[in-house]
Order: C-alpha cells, then sequence, then structure tokens
C-alpha cells in the first residue's frame, strides 16, 4: 500500500527540474472533476476555434468575394 509517507520520500528524491510538473499534476488532483471538464472543454472549443481561423484565414485573398446588384424582383401576384 502506498502512504504518504511513501510519496513524501519520493518527492524528496526528485529532481528540482520535476517540481513544477509534480505541483501541477497535485493541483489537478485537487480540483473537483467537474471543474476540470469544464475546463477542459472551454480549452477544446477555443483550440478548434483558434485551428479553423489559421486553416481559413486569408483563403480568399486572391479571389474577393464580390457583392452584386440587387436586381429587380418580378411581381407575380398582387397581395391585398
Amino acid at each position: 500500500m502506498i502512504t504518504k509517507e511513501k510519496i513524501k520520500t519520493e518527492i524528496d528524491n526528485l529532481k528540482d527540474d520535476y517540481l513544477e510538473i509534480l505541483y501541477r499534476i497535485i493541483i489537478a488532483l485537487e480540483m473537483p472533476i467537474g471543474e476540470v471538464t469544464e475546463q477542459t472543454e472551454t480549452i477544446n472549443k477555443q483550440s478548434e476555434w483558434h485551428k479553423f481561423i489559421q486553416e481559413t484565414y486569408g483563403c480568399l485573398s486572391e479571389t474577393p468575394i464580390e457583392r452584386g446588384d440587387q436586381g429587380v424582383y418580378e411581381v407575380r401576384e398582387v397581395i391585398g
């Protein structure tokens, strides 16, 4: 069985380079699962939007969209 003392001993043997990563893992484990899920969903939505913008930005620069004249509609039947 793993005890807190065993974990503390392993932390003492850990290289200083890994302390920040370990700290983030511990903080993540302390967060309620619902909060973690919400944060993950928000990050995913933002990532999808940023990816879409990066893929499509400037795609019409060589052939810009032009709006033609409105035109005249044919009157077929008078309502009234």
